[in-house]
């Protein structure tokens, strides 16, 4: 198969789809690797690493597209990508189409076979190609939100560890999934009062067998979620609904009761985000303030950290890519049931039910489909 790699073109995305490892990989299967120049100077790999790994280097996207069979990148394609798209080529990356219906409707329209890295699932009911970001995500949400708190940041000028002799800052994160379990983890190292909220039973047995005595968790319901947001000065968003955009856990109401100065850190902003007030921003400008309280909602945290999040990333994504370069995309989604939840979009539908729930599509179930065709 001819496997492209294109340079990511989003606001500050220093992340790209394939390392000079992965190439190798590819190549060492017998499969001829295009990337573009310069798609891996955010994790310090220059073309002539690429070169030795086997990759061909291209000047610009628009000979990627054309020649990919399957193009792996890192985040959804932008309008001038989703342009170069055709029909049967095989789209490889992270979508989060529920809170995008102007990339959702671009893709259908495209007839190119989209795998969402956000919904291939394991044998456990996890999301393992998601993992690795939240991992990230959640650890960079309590780091973004310490600076946000600076006064010069528009913060309260809180501190979250404290000092002897003055109480902590408050830190309440709202889910205890991978997002939250690591959110807390960097919270409490820090030293800040963590409380987290969860609805699952399980999920909070888990988390407080964990953290013992150095983080709070309660049931996520309004009232305990309202509490705990006007008692905090840092709230993290770190829920999820595979596919679907994400519920609106914080209302304007809510936004409110916070202190002056408080910051949330919405790290569910790429599926739409969990608090009313928030709207997709981008590391070149990060926040905004409504009520006084301070909104930090970038859609690609981990492109801060592209090297660790890349190499992170490829350790999940590739032996996926490999499948579908050796079996094809039918025979390896036909081989592997998790890697077929990944499949979002195809021949001009919206093959995943949260997804056609969420923008209005028709539920197309793709096994069917695929045997009709």
């Amino acid at each position: 198969m001819i496997v492209g790699g294109p340079k990511e073109v989003k606001t500050h995305e220093y992340r790209v789809g394939l390392t000079p490892e992965s190439v190798a990989e590819l190549h060492a299967h017998g499969h001829r690797v295009l990337i573009e120049t310069g798609a891996g100077a955010g994790i310090g790999a220059g073309d002539d690493d690429y070169r030795a790994a086997g990759a061909e280097i291209l000047p610009g996207p628009e000979a990627i597209f054309a020649e990919a069979e399957m193009v792996v990148k890192v985040k959804e394609p932008q309008p001038a990508e989703r342009a170069m798209l055709r029909p049967g080529q095989v789209l490889f990356t992270y979508l989060h189409l529920a809170p995008d219906p102007d990339q959702t409707s671009d893709l259908v329209k495209s007839g190119a076979v989209c795998i969402a890295y956000e919904t291939v699932t394991d044998a456990h009911g996890g999301l393992p190609l998601l993992k690795p970001m939240s991992q990230v995500a959640g650890r960079m949400a309590v780091h973004a939100g310490a600076a946000a708190l600076e006064k010069e940041h528009g913060g309260r000028g809180v501190l979250l560890g404290g000092v002897p002799g003055v109480a902590p800052g408050k830190v309440t994160i709202l889910g205890g999934g991978t997002v939250g379990f690591n959110a807390a983890q960097m919270a409490v190292g820090l030293g800040a009062d963590v409380t987290i909220l969860d609805r699952s039973p399980e999920a909070l047995e888990r988390l407080g067998m964990y953290f013992e005595a150095s983080a709070k968790t309660r049931f996520s319901n309004r009232a305990n979620i309202a509490e705990c947001v006007a008692e905090a000065d840092l709230v993290i968003g770190a829920v999820l609904a595979p596919g679907a955009a994400a519920p609106k856990l914080v209302t304007r109401a809510m936004l409110k009761t916070m202190k002056r100065g408080a910051v949330i850190v919405d790290v569910a902003i790429d599926q739409g985000g969990c608090f009313e007030t928030s709207k997709p921003t981008t590391h070149a400008d990060p926040t905004f303030t409504i009520d006084g309280v301070v909104h930090y909602c970038v859609a690609n945290m981990p492109g801060a950290v592209a090297r660790t999040s890349t190499y992170a990333l490829n350790n999940v994504t590739l032996p996926h890519a490999l499948g579908i370069a050796e079996k094809g995309w039918r025979a390896a989604l036909a081989a592997n049931p998790h890697l077929a939840q990944g499949l979002n979009v195809w021949n001009g539908q919206v093959t995943h039910p949260a997804v056609a729930e969420a923008l209005g599509y028709p539920a197309i179930d793709a096994a069917k489909a695929f045997a009709a065709a």
